[in-house]
This record gives C-alpha cells, structure tokens and sequence, in this order.
C-alpha cells in the first residue's frame, strides 16, 4: 500500500477535483488538496472511477501467449470440458503463467480486483489451485485475486473430485465452487449436499455455475435455495450465469428473483449474447447483488474476449438495451462498485475512506467512456500505480 495524490480527476464525470490516497485507503476527495512529499499524478481532466472488478474468470484457462488455437469443438458443455483437459495435457499448460498472462493483461485495462474459479479434477489434481495461488502472492499490491475451488469436469460423476476439492480448501481457496447440478453431475441432492457441507467446514462461501435453463435451472435455483436456509447461509453463496433467470416465463423468473433479493443470493453475469441471461433492471429493482466477469476467453471455449471490463460493461449495456446515460453508467457500477459488493468489498468506491483503487478513463462522461473504452490513462491500486496508457508496468511472462 502507498500514498498518491492525483490531481484534477473528475471522480464518476462530475466537477474536477483531487484524490489523496494515503496507506493505500482514499483520506480525502476535494478541490485544492496538497500533500507534501506525496507523489503527484495529474489526471488531466480525466475521469475517475474504482477500479475496475472482473468477478467471474477462469485465470488458468487462457491461451495468451500460444499460437491461435483452432477451436473446431462440438456443440455441448461436455465436448468443451473434456477437450479442455485434454488440450491441458497436451500443451502441458502452466495455471501459474497463464494465470500471470490474464491477470497482468486485465490490469492493463483497469481490473484492480478478480474473482476467478481455478480447475480442480482428478486429471490434474489441485496444480491449477497451487499455479493461481502463485500468482495471487506475485501480483499482491498490484491486483487482488479470490479463487474458487471449481469442479469444472464434475463432482459426482468424477469420484475423488471432492477430496481434491476439500484439498484445495485446506490450501487456502477462498470460496467452494459447483456446476449444474442435474445437467452435469445428475444428481442435484449429492452435488449440493457436498458442496455446502464443505463450504460449512471451512466457514466459507460458494459460488456456483449454473447454465441450466428454464424449469431445470428454476429446479437447481430451488435446491439451492433450500440448502441457503438450512445451513443459515443468506449472503454467502453465489450464483453464476444463472441463465433460467432470463427465461421469458417472467411470473418463474420473478419469483425467483425475489427470494434471490430475500436469501441475499448474488447473481454473476457475463452477458452472453447468446444465451438469455438475468436482467440486469430487474435484478436492480428487486435488489439483489449483481456483478459481472469477462468469464473465460483466448482459450479452448471460445475466441473472444481481452479482460477489458470496460468493454464487458458496454456489452452488459447491449445485452440490456440499456441507452440512456443513467443506464450506461448503471452499467459500468456493475463491473465496478456492485461486482466488489458481490464479493464483499463494501468500501470499493470512490469516497473519503475506501479503498485506493483509481482508474482514469478518457471521455466527457461515463457512457462515452463506456463506448469508448480507449485505454486507461492510469490504474492505481491500494495507492500502487499498477499501469499506465494501457500498460500494465510489470511485463507479462
């Protein structure tokens, strides 16, 4: 942590005015501040907001720094697991590197803090989990990195999965992960039995995929409701992608919304264009958590993505038909203050005693901001300056 004394930013658009960060908190926001021997930045008139918080990721899937891979994979989830681990194999991935590749790359673009879900499963064991964690000790003071313990090929149908992920709790990840509990594992009451007896043994939360839709997800978001209030954790399990919350059964969606807002279950989106996906108006009306993540890309899923949460906040925007200023800007405090709220950082924003984490965008307002997203003028974290005009200031491996 550091101090820094950023001079004539526009904090959110609004009027100019300066920013003292001192042991890595925000001391004060105001017109006029002066620090002596505090090193000065001067923001030019550039606009000011939290860093940026990419809240669901995979850092040790990526493909930077490898050729183009040609995806030539089947159509279901399965296909794209099981060729997953075999290209793992077969190019002998290194979770540390790779994991260095994405986290410095999103740096770059603003993200000062990632939640991301780390491979655990029987092929490789919890090497994934020990290659991330290596990079979170890296990378302290520069981003701030949560890792889920992610059974991404199955939990039930993989015997031994389950001790690797009690293992890699014991290590010290932070949240126990799940996914699809019929559509993958096929046995709904086994996976969540399990997931939610680990997560009460080490006193931690979960954070569950869940792609299932329609009525078989509205099943499993029913499940897991039901589990929240037997084990008296309102507040501590996450759902991610939650598609059956975007199904046109509005009278569905909206009761499970509203005991989503009751449980205090956060929702993680990653806008895809191509699935129905929870509305972020909706969501925000009923008030629950609501946060989004860049998800994977440059890997053996999919070609798109670059970890620009700028960016994901424009598409989250589309995905919305989201068009007046207010609601860009909505937009973009999903990918920054509510993304950190999902993850319970309360004091990521840009107020007198939260945390030090600055980006300085180029644009007269937010929404051009949004649109735009030319690169980040500065990005500060806890006080450190971590990149500048879109480069992160420690190389990438």
């Amino acid at each position: 942590m550091s101090d820094l004394l950023i001079k004539n930013a526009r904090p959110m658009g609004e009027a100019t005015a300066d920013i003292l960060i001192r042991n890595g908190r925000i001391a004060a926001i105001g017109a006029g501040i002066e620090a002596e021997g505090v090193v000065t930045e001067d923001a030019g008139g550039a606009i000011a907001i939290p860093g940026l918080v990419d809240a669901h990721t995979h850092l040790d899937k990526s493909l930077l720094g490898f050729p183009w891979y040609r995806n030539e994979v089947g159509p279901r989830l399965i296909d794209k697991i099981d060729n997953e681990r075999k290209v793992k194999r077969d190019y002998g991935l290194d979770a540390h590197v790779q994991s260095m590749r994405q986290s410095l790359q999103s740096v770059s673009y603003g993200t000062t803090l990632i939640r991301s879900h780390v491979d655990v499963d029987t092929d490789q064991g919890v090497i994934a989990i020990e290659g991330v964690m290596e990079t979170r000790r890296q990378l302290a003071g520069v981003v701030e990195i949560e890792i889920v313990a992610f059974p991404q090929s199955g939990l039930m149908r993989r015997p031994g999965t389950l001790e690797l992920l009690d293992r890699a709790m014991a290590m010290g990840a932070d949240l126990v992960g799940g996914l699809d509990p019929c559509g993958m594992d096929r046995d709904p009451k086994g996976h969540l039995d399990a997931i939610f007896a680990l997560a009460e043994k080490y006193g931690r939360g979960i954070d569950i995929h869940l792609h299932e839709s329609a009525e078989l997800g509205a099943f499993s978001m029913e499940m897991i409701f039901e589990r929240i209030r037997a084990h008296s954790m309102q507040g501590k399990v996450a759902v991610s992608h939650a598609f059956c919350l975007g199904d046109p059964d509005w009278t569905m969606t909206q009761g499970l919304i509203d005991t989503c807002a009751e449980l205090d279950v956060p929702i993680l989106t990653t806008a895809p264009p191509s699935r129905d996906a929870p509305s972020l108006k909706r969501l925000h009306a009923a008030g629950v958590r609501f946060g989004a993540g860049v998800d994977g890309f440059r890997d053996t899923w999919g070609p798109y993505g670059n970890g620009d949460m700028l960016e994901r906040a424009m598409l989250l925007g589309m995905k919305n038909n989201l068009r007046r200023d207010d609601e860009v800007a909505m937009a973009l405090n999903v990918c920054t203050t509510g993304g950190a709220a999902v993850m319970e950082r309360s004091d990521h924003a840009l107020v007198a005693g939260g945390r030090g984490d600055v980006v300085l965008l180029a644009g007269e307002t937010l929404a051009e901001a949004v649109v735009t997203h030319a690169p980040r003028k500065l990005v500060v974290t806890a006080g450190n300056i971590a990149a500048r005009d879109g480069k992160s200031l420690r190389e990438r491996p």
